[in-house]
């Protein structure tokens, strides 16, 4: 039996142009394996349904897609009603536009959509 062997990489050895080249090659090569992962753990669970008689497909949906999860969008609250593209969700910092829209003694009401 093999035991997985650790490989630590003395990176005090390694000149600051060595650093940053390896550090360049780290998200593609992150992004290689992640993605040869999923494949196999895909293959595998394809593999288990099969083995019970079923399809993958036919377990979650032939249109339904694996979706990770997101932080979504959030819905515009706020919008310039003489410049539509001008718009705001109401979180975080006030745009310069509703800045100036109140700084005119306007209502944030009036801008509600």
């Amino acid at each position: 039996m093999i035991i997985n062997q650790e490989v630590i990489m003395d990176l005090s050895t390694l000149s600051l142009v060595e650093l940053r080249e390896l550090q360049e090659k780290i998200p593609a090569e992150l992004k290689r394996r992640e993605s040869a992962e999923k494949a196999n753990v895909l293959n595998e669970v394809r593999a288990f349904a099969k083995a019970r008689g079923f399809a993958i497909e036919d377990l979650i949906g032939k249109e339904t897609k694996v979706k990770v999860a997101s932080g979504g969008k959030v819905k515009v609250k706020y919008r310039h009603p003489q410049n539509a593209e001008l718009e705001w969700t109401g979180r975080g910092r006030k745009p310069k536009w509703v800045e100036a829209w109140l700084a005119e003694g306007a209502s944030l009401d009036a801008l509600l959509v």
